[in-house]
């Protein structure tokens, strides 16, 4: 029996009484729990059975539901349509599942998915963004601002933490480019990872600090908790949504600001979205070199135009986010996606150019062979590479 005919399979009675006594006695749903209230309902069942409906009353009581088993190593995003078709997206790229969830069947999973991640949504409040107790992102939406049923997107963490080395085991990076990646980290040069959904941002900003020296104190600033670098001295700040009567935010802007009350030796803002571009330029150009963070953008070109977008939020005109950024970021590293495979493509290096605004020169170009840019010379000579070794 799959987890889905399982799943099917489970009374509405046994659910009901499962989170009736996990309101009364909080814990695990285990074999133990449900035998126990299978019995005050009279039903004895064989052991195969018992540990086969235990799993699916979990996946319905503190899981996925009818998408646990699509919750498989690998699979990093599990997307619910408004007509009920599921979508998966893993090594393979994007494409359709079996599973199909009726409008009734998607509206409450959405809801007690939210609730589970401490969110509210409901007619009032029809859309939600939450973190899930096993790290996984949800952002769902209700009718009618979906024109169906229940969309439901849910980003699923990485099953292992992956290092530099095992970035160019999976084919991602290549021997030279781990090497530049590891001397970017060793001389602390700033850097940003750009790129579009999907395309491995987190896990190659995570694998970098990783490459750390364990003496360092990084303090990571994110939305919500991604970031898992495998590195003994890591602190976490998290931003708070505001409730539903609009108190008790604390937003990324508040949460820079702290951090650099807490003796860092390298400040990570996940991901740059907002005014909060104004702080990290303010604190990596105190004093606070190495610093980095993910910024979405199509080509490694287009990110001083992003970065002008975000200054604009801020309250930095062009000119004076070129001065900043210009001084205190120093590489871009921007990251695609080809046949379903993530890699790095290019490398650029930041600048001001005549006018004094911000621009991108491409170092190197690794979407196929690898070929130097203009930029790479004083980027070799920053990293202490041979400047005419490009392969």
């Amino acid at each position: 029996m799959t987890s889905r005919a399982a799943a099917a399979a489970v009374s509405a009675s046994l659910l009901e009484r499962v989170r009736e006594d996990l309101v009364a006695a909080p814990g695990e749903v285990d074999v133990p729990r449900v035998a126990r209230l299978l019995h005050r309902e009279g039903r004895v069942i064989g052991a195969a059975e018992l540990l086969r409906l235990t799993v699916a009353v979990r996946d319905h009581v503190q899981g996925l539901g009818p998408l646990q088993e699509l919750a498989v190593p690998g699979a990093t995003d599990i997307l619910v349509n408004a007509d009920g078709a599921v979508w998966v997206d893993d090594a393979s790229g994007l494409h359709p599942t079996a599973v199909r969830l009726g409008p009734g069947e998607a509206r409450a999973l959405a809801v007690r998915l939210a609730t589970a991640g401490g969110r509210r949504l409901d007619d009032a409040s029809p859309c939600a963004d939450a973190h899930l107790p096993d790290g996984t992102r949800l952002h769902a939406v209700l009718p009618p601002l979906s024109t169906g049923g229940a969309l439901i997107s849910l980003r699923r963490p990485a099953a292992a933490r992956l290092t530099l080395a095992g970035l160019e085991r999976s084919g991602s990076l290549t021997p030279f480019a781990r090497e530049v990646l590891e001397r970017i980290v060793a001389r602390r040069v700033a850097f940003l990872v750009s790129g579009g959904t999907g395309t491995g941002k987190t896990t190659v900003l995570g694998a970098m600090l990783s490459a750390a020296p364990a003496s360092e104190r990084i303090v990571v600033v994110e939305d919500a908790h991604e970031l898992d670098p495998e590195h003994p001295h890591v602190v976490h700040l998290q931003a708070r949504h505001a409730n539903t009567e609009g108190a008790g935010g604390v937003d990324l802007v508040a949460l820079v600001r702290e951090c650099l009350r807490m003796r860092p030796d390298r400040i990570v803002v996940g991901e740059c979205r907002g005014a909060e571009v104004r702080e990290l330029l303010q604190a990596l150009n105190t004093g606070h070199e190495g610093g980095c963070g993910t910024v979405h953008a199509n080509r490694a070109v287009d990110v001083p135009a992003r970065l002008e977008a975000l200054g604009v939020l801020g309250g930095l005109d062009p000119l004076a986010l070129g001065s900043q950024a210009a001084s205190a970021l120093d590489v871009v590293l921007h990251l695609g996606r080809r046949e379903g495979r993530r890699a790095l493509e290019h490398v650029a290096c930041l600048e001001r150019d005549e006018a004094g605004r911000l621009r991108a020169r491409t170092a190197l170009d690794l979407h196929g062979p690898v070929t130097a840019g203009p930029a790479w010379p004083g980027l070799a000579r920053r990293l202490g590479m041979d400047a005419g070794r490009v392969r």
